[in-house]
């Protein structure tokens, strides 16, 4: 006789458990960012490395990697690190804040389900630096990424929109290497066999199959009872998850896109969590006043 299995919240919400697999691995960094934008940010506190490293344990990163972290955060500029006697505590810098505030603003108040039509314009960005400038083409892809381009090829980036480019490279220093028009496609260039060229929809449509299949049940397994994990674990999940995506028009968007359902359940699950996780933040986390933000 065959064992029948129960279903799981993959099941019950349409999609396999290797989709629902799919982005669950937390990256550290992520981690922090969502924690410091949505709790410290808006608190004025600089929270103790004890209080930080406890709660990446609990998402299933180890002290090691944890320190690793809010060191290699301290040093891109994003946390400052400061002593009270033998405490380390850390908090933003203000190029952290302005980071994690318009993180938080782009995931939380944008929204991805895309209402508009296309209205034909395109903005193309053109780059070229030595190929010891790893770094800084890093960041420039990274930039690139996060305001809705896609590569067509090494160095050609578009989006299906216009788009301040200006503003997104601010503070990199590249703009002397960049080359950046606005525009529409011309003959025989066709635009959809652009957008599949430049993005993979498939995978992100994966992704948002795979957020559905994950919190069906209100939590995945790693995050827990405490709703201060919970919310920051669904916080980095769905930061994972929207990061790539970059809001196309609706033409090029398939009807069943499933980005609108998972938005809906983020949502209600934020509006469940939020109230209880800050005040589980206020009553247990070790944190002292900033003084940069008094």
């Amino acid at each position: 006789m065959s064992e029948v299995r129960a279903p799981s919240a993959a099941d019950r919400a349409g999609v396999d458990d290797e989709t629902a697999e799919a982005s669950a691995a937390l990256r550290p960094q992520s981690v922090l960012l969502v924690y410091f934008g949505d709790f410290v940010a808006d608190e004025g506190v600089l929270v103790a490395s004890s209080s930080v490293v406890d709660l990446l344990d609990r998402v299933g990163v180890g002290e090691a990697a944890a320190r690793a972290t809010l060191s290699r955060m301290t040093r891109r500029g994003l946390l400052r690190r400061e002593l009270r006697g033998r405490r380390a505590y850390f908090g933003l810098t203000e190029h952290g804040l302005r980071t994690v505030v318009g993180g938080r603003t782009r995931v939380r108040d944008d929204g991805v389900a895309t209402t508009s039509r296309w209205d034909g314009a395109w903005t193309v960005v053109a780059f070229s630096m030595p190929e010891t400038w790893q770094r800084e083409r890093h960041d420039l892809r990274a930039r690139l990424g996060w305001a809705g381009f896609g590569m067509v090829q090494a160095g050609l980036w578009v989006v299906p929109r216009r788009v301040d480019v200006t503003a997104v490279v601010d503070g990199l220093g590249l703009d002397d290497h960049l080359r950046v028009f606005e525009g529409t496609p011309a003959g025989p260039t066709d635009a959809g066999r652009l957008v599949a060229e430049a993005y993979d929809l498939d995978a992100l449509a994966r992704r948002y199959t795979g957020f559905r299949g994950r919190w069906a049940d209100g939590a995945p397994v790693q995050a827990g009872p405490d709703p201060l994990v919970r919310l920051v674990v669904l916080g980095t999940d769905w930061l994972q998850v929207v990061r790539d995506d970059p809001r196309l028009p609706l033409d090029f968007l398939p009807d069943d896109w499933p980005a609108v359902p998972a938005e809906t359940l983020y949502r209600s699950l934020l509006d469940r969590l939020a109230g209880p996780a800050l005040e589980r933040f206020r009553l247990g986390t070790d944190v002292i006043p900033d003084p940069l933000r008094a």
